[in-house]
């Protein structure tokens, strides 16, 4: 990745953040750690990665993105509107009586989302029926991108999907796990202890590897590799942290979907502040 590129990125990801965040703060609360967490990576898809058109959500030359962990909604929305799907404003409007702007991903409601979540576990099952579509139709030019919570997998759906896109070689459908080692109810290790995801991936019959998701130069990089593995399907496990890039909310306890009270919205500004300066870097 050239210096320009990796500095774009990096400005992408800032504004990404600072659009979560005062979508955060307009509401008085949102599932803040696991949008923060996967910031780089919806930075690196729409920023570099993926194939679509803001002008025509429905192109049917388009990469598609599955958001299995739909909570993780505002980080793909702010993506969406940096880019021109809708009107920035809307993203104020998250959670509003008619809004557009929903906290779990929704198709119907939102221009350029794929596919429609909120039960966890089932975006592995769509992310493998779109892409053994694809693959039925001789389509070998677009891909699904699939991101999927780590306390997510104590979902049994996901294995069963992965274990159909392993035997019909799908690897245009790539699978991204966020591990933030965190969920709802506290760290995944003690609610159900996961082990290695690379190691399990690899006995479904997966190419995997574990990629810095703190770095969009790093994922983009494991992407890249991904792309070139022909014969299998292909899994990137991210290592990030819950609250990624907002030292307040990494820190914060529990910081699943916490409440903004007067000290949340100070620290946002502050944090606001801090993203800007990355933003407006020459």
């Amino acid at each position: 990745m050239e210096a320009a590129e990796r500095k774009t990125l990096k400005k992408f990801s800032a504004q990404l953040r600072i659009d979560q965040l005062e979508m955060f703060k307009q509401r008085g609360m949102g599932h803040i750690g696991g949008c923060l967490s996967v910031t780089e990576l919806i930075s690196v898809l729409y920023g570099k990665q993926m194939k679509y058109d803001p002008a025509n959500p429905d192109w049917k030359g388009r990469d598609y993105l599955v958001m299995s962990k739909a909570h993780a909604a505002p980080a793909v929305e702010a993506a969406l509107a940096e880019k021109g799907f809708f009107d920035k404003q809307l993203l104020l409007t998250m959670d509003n009586i008619g809004t557009h702007i929903p906290s779990h991903v929704d198709r119907l409601l939102t221009p350029g989302i794929d596919v429609t979540g909120g039960s966890l576990g089932q975006g592995a099952s769509i992310a493998a029926g779109i892409a053994y579509g694809l693959k039925h139709e001789g389509i070998n030019d677009q891909y699904v991108y699939v991101c999927i919570g780590d306390g997510e997998l104590n979902e049994g759906q996901n294995w069963e999907a992965f274990q159909f896109m392993a035997h019909n070689g799908l690897n245009n459908c790539i699978v991204f796990i966020d591990n933030n080692k965190r969920q709802h109810d506290g760290y995944c290790n003690d609610v159900l202890k996961p082990f290695s995801y690379e190691e399990k991936m690899k006995a479904f019959g997966f190419w995997c590897k574990t990629a810095d998701g703190t770095s969009e130069e790093a994922i983009d990089n494991a992407i890249e590799e991904a792309k070139q593995v022909k014969d299998k399907a292909v899994c990137i496990v991210l290592d990030t942290i819950k609250g990624q890039g907002v030292k307040y909310y990494e820190d914060m306890p529990d910081n699943h979907s916490p409440k903004v009270f007067e000290e949340g919205r100070a620290m946002i500004d502050a944090a606001i502040a801090e993203l800007k300066k990355i933003t407006e870097e020459e």
